[in-house]
This record gives C-alpha cells, structure tokens and sequence, in this order.
C-alpha cells in the first residue's frame, strides 16, 4: 500500500459501551463536522488497521467525524485467533456495531450529527445488518471489499443509500456483491476498482476507494443534523 498516510486531525480513545460490553475506539471530530463515521472492519483486523485509518483520515479532511472501533473484546480477539469462532457471527458483530450506535447517539459532543457505516469484509455485512434493523438511525453505508451477501434477508430492510466497492480482480467477491446488489431496495451504486484485488494493495487503488466513500459520506452526510432514535432494548 503506496498511499502515505498522514494523521493531522486529533483523535482521542474512548470506551463504548454496547450492550453488556465495553469496546475500545479512536474517535476524530474536526470542527463543525455534521456527520461521523462508523467503522466496522473485518476478521482478523482492529481500529488499527492502516486501510480503515487511511481512509478515515481523507474523511477528516472533507470534515467528517470517524469513529474507528474493535468490534471485538480482547479476550474475544484472542479467542477468535485460534477457534475463528467471532469473525463470520455477523449477528454478533451487526449488535455490537449498533450498540455503537446507540452509544454516539447518547454522547453530548455526537448526537445531533448524521451516521454512515463504512464496513469492510465482513464488517461489511454487519454494516448493512445493522442498517436493516435501524433503519431510522443510519443514513448512509459504503461496502469496501465487502460480503454483504452475509447480510442475508436483512439487505431487504436496508434503506440508507449504499454504496459497494469492489476490486475487478476480486472475481468471487465481486460475484458475491452483484447477487447482494439485486436484493437491495434502498439507493444504490456499485463501484469497481479496476486492476484492485481483495485488499486494494495496488498502487492507488486505496486512494481510489477512500475518494469515492468521500464523496458518497459528503453526499448524504452532509446536510442538517437531525435527532435520531435511541432504539429500545
């Protein structure tokens, strides 16, 4: 990955709670942004990840809040290293995810801004999982290199404009993200990066994806912040 990664907005950790659990996140607010950002990664990756905070920081800059955060405990990461048995529980990852959701709706300093999901791998799923179920509470989603096809019959529900993003050479994925395609019913694109494999490790094709879900996030993003519903447990 050849795009250079620069940090200039401040982030500060925080501690979410989501459900019965506490997650560990990186939270960037620039000045007078009107919408965040949730980042849900994929199996085997964490809010470290250098592809998410790269394009988390183009966000930044087009003056959108991110939230990057582990959907996993660390007891649990280390479980799922060896059994593998977290990382394809999309139901469990789409609950943290909106126990997130819950917790930056309650939060003084975020609860008037309007929320995108941006979801990678299965993260993606969860992503639009989670959409499905709160469909009052997201207003739009990028899929990097995602599965929504894991999202199953809750991609139907999906109502926030979605946009999926695909490496031309990712042949199975990019099947598996044009049968998701045709089931959902919301506002919808899909983008192909072309000569991008799984990760978009080829030169400029990361900048290709973080550019596009600026736009897409700046789009539908950024209008006048509403009050959204806290769902009901």
């Amino acid at each position: 990955m050849r795009e250079i990664i620069r940090y200039s907005h401040r982030e500060h950790p925080v501690d979410i709670t989501a459900g019965f659990q506490t997650l560990s996140g990186n939270l960037t607010l620039p000045e007078r942004a009107r919408g965040l950002v949730l980042f849900a990664h994929g199996s085997g990756s964490s809010r470290f990840s250098p592809r998410n905070r790269y394009v988390a920081e183009v966000l930044n800059q087009a003056g959108l809040g991110t939230l990057l955060f582990d959907l996993l405990t660390p007891d649990e990461e280390s479980e799922d290293a060896l059994s593998g048995e977290y990382r394809f529980n999309i139901g469990l990852l789409a609950d943290r995810l909106a126990g997130a959701t819950d917790w930056v709706i309650a939060q003084p300093e975020t609860k008037g801004l309007n929320i995108g999901y941006f979801g990678a791998s299965t993260g993606a799923a969860a992503a639009l999982m989670a959409a499905g179920q709160r469909r009052t509470q997201v207003d739009a989603i990028v899929s990097r290199g995602g599965r929504p096809d894991l999202a199953g019959p809750f991609l139907k529900n999906v109502t926030a404009p979605t946009l999926l993003i695909v490496g031309s050479e990712d042949y199975e994925v990019l099947k598996l993200n044009r049968l998701a395609f045709q089931q959902l019913q919301c506002k919808k694109e899909m983008m192909l990066v072309s000569g991008a494999t799984h990760l978009f490790e080829e030169p400029g094709t990361l900048g290709d994806v973080a550019q596009a879900a600026s736009q897409w996030f700046t789009q539908y993003l950024n209008k006048p912040g509403h009050v959204h519903p806290v769902a009901e447990r």
